[in-house]
């Protein structure tokens, strides 16, 4: 009925999934980057001293610096604070009132806070593209490329990734910049981009590109 609290796990390697099937490589003008659900609510419950979560904020902060640094377009995705019953739907069932019980949590963690140039999208279902204008703003900007980072890995950021892959938007999912509730759930996302609809990177790739 809600998110359970999330042990530390070691981040995977690329040799520990797949390789993708497709031979994608990020283009810095085709590209945006997503910030997949980095609040203090969703990232709190991996608790104050998890190496694993320090790390992928870490790597989140360097692609960011990336991204601005290469005029990169970023958008974030935030839940509101508020959310009527009607609006959050099926995931009352799923997840319990989730952040509306806790709207002081609602911030995006502070070494990711957006500057005045980003998107923040209202996030209202696990894809960020569901009854936002995200898909429109990437094409009329011509980025068809959507890198993706944050939590979690086999929710939200898988969701968006295939939603992305079917709106003809080349999916890169940033490995060691994504967490989740565990190792396997973390592997299963990766091993399912790989698969299915996209690439998994690593930061250094990303900043590499």
């Amino acid at each position: 009925m809600t998110i359970p609290k999330i042990p530390s796990y070691p981040l995977p390697f690329k040799q520990d999934y797949p390789a993708a099937k497709v031979n994608w490589k990020i283009e810095k003008n085709r590209a945006a980057l997503l910030i997949h659900d980095m609040q203090d609510y969703f990232v709190n419950f991996y608790g104050e001293d998890s190496e694993l979560i320090q790390q992928v904020v870490d790597n989140i902060a360097q692609i960011k610096a990336w991204c601005v640094a290469n005029d990169v377009p970023v958008f974030y995705t935030a839940q509101p604070a508020e959310q009527k019953d009607q609006d959050r739907a099926l995931l009352n069932d799923m997840w319990g009132p989730g952040l509306t019980a806790y709207p002081e949590q609602a911030a995006i963690v502070k070494k990711l806070m957006p500057n005045e140039q980003d998107q923040v999208l209202t996030k209202w279902r696990y894809s960020a593209f569901y009854n936002s204008d995200l898909e429109k703003m990437l094409k009329d900007t011509q980025k068809d490329q959507l890198i993706i980072c944050g939590v979690y890995a086999h929710i939200g950021v898988l969701q968006t990734a295939a939603e992305a892959f079917m709106n003809g938007i080349q999916p890169f999912v940033v490995g060691d910049s994504v967490a989740d509730f565990s190792l396997k759930d973390h592997l299963f996302a990766l091993q399912y981009v790989q698969n299915n609809l996209g690439v998994v990177e690593d930061v250094e790739c990303v900043i590499a590109s």
